[in-house]
């Protein structure tokens, strides 16, 4: 089951679980859409991996109890800053490989 983390991990722009500017890797890192556009060039600076839009979980129980209510967003913040320096040299060797291909 998805975090949903409530923040930007380099930004700490709120990302409450409805937002279309959450963006996560396939370990869950969460970013805003502005930092992995024009920051960190969609290469995760945790894994190398690539993001994808953060699926939003319904407000409401359309369905066998599978909601925000019974599975509430973390509040848990995980805060970790990107050297920006040290991710442009990193993100420079693999950001032209497909995330499919990384």
């Amino acid at each position: 089951m998805l975090e949903l983390r409530p923040t930007c991990e380099n930004c700490s722009a709120l990302l409450p679980p409805d937002s279309t500017d959450a963006m996560i890797c396939s370990f869950e890192c969460t970013f805003c859409r502005t930092c992995v556009e024009k920051i960190l060039n969609n290469v995760c600076p945790n894994c190398g991996g690539g993001f994808s839009p953060r699926p939003i979980r319904p407000k409401h129980d359309w369905k066998a109890g599978d909601y925000l209510g019974a599975y509430p967003a973390s509040t848990t913040i995980k805060q970790q800053p990107v050297n920006f320096n040290l991710h442009k040299e990193f993100a420079e060797s693999i950001k032209s490989i497909p995330p499919e291909l990384r």
